[in-house]
């Protein structure tokens, strides 16, 4: 295999590790050969950040496409994530053993709370205080959450003084919560917008579109460049070789603040995701 140099800048984490600004997501990519492709032509390309979930029933997969690679293990960045299920201490311990005996590798650079929805919000911070445990003993270089609204945060915050490297959530022009984002800068986290794309479903969008048209970049460009704008570290998905190409080339424009704030008004609240994370308690 021939592998383009990597691509994204790297920022550092309040953990003390650094990660890609950019990376593959891999949620609903088919188990077996598509993702396994999929994993390929990001890395060959220039990726170095692959994120994937036990939900996604794609883990062995993206381990065997790294493997496969033959790049050096510290070299991608991997993250996996507790599924909702599977809250409560030794629960998530066990969930994050298969995670990692599926991927097939000694440790994941950031391993996440999925969702919020637990039981009870003792099980949620007992999952905490799993992943904190998985930290101490090398399983995972940096912990976090996803889906987590304000007070979500707040409550770790008042129940442990370890403080999530990364919030992952659904964030784009048309969910912006500046709120969230001014809040995660306060505290020392990172957001990672999952479905920075909207799957699509908003490339057409009037603002999206003349603000492509004006930078000569597609709608999926331009959306990835706002996120960028915000300190977001960006996850796109795909399982085409030439829409993961055009994904990563996002470094050599930049947007205006004039146009980062008319994407900022087209925040209409109309999620892609099924859930609401405002809703769980």
């Amino acid at each position: 295999m021939t592998f383009a140099p990597p691509i994204a800048p790297r920022v550092r984490l309040n953990q003390g590790i650094e990660i890609p600004i950019l990376g593959l997501g891999v949620y609903r990519s088919a188990p077996g050969p598509t993702t396994q492709q999929a994993v390929t032509w990001a890395l060959e390309a220039g990726y170095r950040h692959i994120d994937t979930a036990a939900l996604y029933e794609n883990e062995s997969d993206v381990g065997a496409a790294i493997r496969a690679s033959g790049l050096a293990r510290e070299e991608v960045f991997v993250t996996t994530k507790l599924w909702h299920t599977e809250h409560g201490y030794e629960r998530a311990l066990r969930a994050a053993d298969a995670s990692l005996s599926r991927l097939g590798l000694p440790y994941v650079d950031l391993y996440l709370i999925h969702w919020p929805r637990a039981p009870s919000p003792s099980d949620r911070l007992d999952s905490w205080r799993a992943l904190e445990t998985l930290q101490r003993e090398g399983k995972a270089r940096a912990i976090g959450v996803s889906n987590y609204t304000v007070r979500h945060l707040e409550e770790l915050r008042a129940h442990s003084e370890v403080v999530p490297a990364v919030d992952q959530v659904e964030f784009h022009p048309f969910v912006y919560d500046p709120a969230l984002l001014g809040y995660a800068e306060g505290q020392g986290i990172r957001l990672e917008a999952w479905a920075p794309l909207t799957r699509g479903r908003r490339f057409s969008d009037p603002t999206v579109s003349a603000i492509a048209s004006a930078h000569g970049r597609s709608p999926a460009q331009v959306l990835l460049r706002w996120g960028i704008e915000h300190g977001i570290i960006e996850i796109p998905k795909s399982i085409h070789r030439d829409r993961i190409v055009e994904n990563a080339r996002i470094f050599d424009f930049s947007l205006t603040a004039e146009e980062v704030a008319r994407l900022d008004a087209r925040r209409d609240g109309q999620r892609i995701g099924e859930w609401n994370p405002a809703d769980i308690p």
